[in-house]
């Protein structure tokens, strides 16, 4: 395997931020881990510290996924191999956001699937043996021609995946966001809450430096972009999930037993729904061991959390943190997030691109440890 290797740029010292905690505001710190030259989407962290990361697929990168290898370095992961698109099968990533490593140290990739057209899948890559150890395949009607799924959370007590379907993948517009189950054992797939309340995006739009996002739409005029179900994690006791619409006021949770019944109706499971705590616009969602969730807020270059109080606060600000994205635990106690830039992109400013390189991840220490595969 040949080794990525780009150019050095020095890594900024650790910043000084704020945190508001119980109306108290005391200092933490969050460090710039790593300062890459293409858009990080989502994190991984394996038990042994590998930081697994997605380019960004909204900027169509060539490699798709990246194992870093220094603050400033990366080399294709899980090999340059499988970041190669080949005709004549699948066995390759093509579009990839979300990932997450389980206790096992195998990296569950989900491949969207639809930049060359192929069945979105699930992809888990050993990183302990480096062999591929099973692809779930997504195919209708787990997934829409419309479907973008991108976040993932790992339930080896229940034995099954929950993603979270934004549905704003072509043609759609996040009026038919879900989560898809996914069974370890058979590999079957259920598409559920699709279209609920709790998954589609709210009527609002996502505002970032006074300047609201927007999209063409299919009358060709500027329309507000809404995303749904996008961040999605799970209590340590797989008790709860948690998930909510990038674009949206609320959190919202549902008992794993419920989501896992497939004796309810999708009436039935819909009334099951809990609508948890306010939050604002936020893409990643993670959680501690002591129950507190992270969540990065898109508009505002910051990390928020939601305590056991149910009430959302401000956690850290840092202001190159430019679209705070993929957000997870890492075993050494530390959480690390993403800085996308995706509010910089040129089809938000009038063709003038305003992202730039380096893009930062960051890591800061939680209230308490987080779980990795969450």
């Amino acid at each position: 395997m040949k080794r990525v290797i780009l150019p050095v740029v020095a890594v900024a010292a650790s910043m000084l931020v704020t945190i508001a905690r119980a109306g108290e505001e005391a200092a933490v710190r969050a460090e710039i881990f790593a300062r890459l030259p293409q858009s990080v989407g989502n994190i991984a962290m394996t038990p042994d510290n590998q930081l697994i990361f997605s380019h960004h697929p909204f900027f169509s990168p060539d490699v798709r996924v990246a194992k870093l290898t220094s603050p400033t370095t990366f080399q294709p992961f899980p090999n340059a191999d499988w970041n190669t698109p080949k005709k004549g099968t699948d066995q390759y990533l093509d579009n990839v956001l979300g990932l997450r490593s389980d206790e096992n140290g195998i990296v569950w990739i989900i491949d969207m699937g639809f930049r060359t057209k192929i069945t979105p899948k699930l992809v888990g890559w050993n990183t302990r043996t480096d062999r591929l150890e099973r692809i779930y395949y997504l195919p209708e009607p787990a997934t829409r021609a419309s479907s973008q799924p991108q976040d993932i959370v790992i339930d080896q007590k229940n034995r099954k995946f929950y993603i979270a379907d934004e549905d704003i993948g072509p043609g759609g517009d996040g009026t038919h966001a879900a989560i898809i189950v996914v069974d370890m054992d058979s590999g079957r797939t259920r598409r559920v809450l699709d279209g609920d309340k709790s998954t589609v995006p709210e009527n609002l739009p996502i505002t970032v430096d006074g300047s609201d996002l927007t999209v063409p739409g299919k009358d060709g005029k500027p329309t507000i972009i809404k995303v749904g179900c996008d961040g999605i994690t799970m209590d340590v006791r797989a008790e709860w999930v948690y998930f909510a619409p990038l674009t949206g006021r609320s959190v919202y949770r549902i008992r794993v037993a419920d989501l896992n019944d497939e004796k309810l109706s999708s009436t039935e499971l819909s009334a099951k729904v809990e609508r948890y705590s306010d939050k604002p616009n936020n893409g990643g969602l993670s959680i501690d061991y002591a129950g507190n969730l992270y969540l990065t807020a898109v508009e505002s270059k910051s990390i928020g959390v939601v305590g056991a109080d149910r009430k959302y606060r401000t956690f850290l600000t840092e202001p190159e943190m430019v679209w705070p994205d993929g957000i997870t635990a890492g075993p050494d106690g530390y959480m690390y997030v993403s800085a996308s830039q995706i509010s910089a992109a040129a089809m938000f400013h009038g063709g003038k691109a305003e992202n730039k390189e380096p893009y930062l991840i960051y890591r800061f220490k939680p209230i308490a440890p987080g779980y990795i595969s969450r």
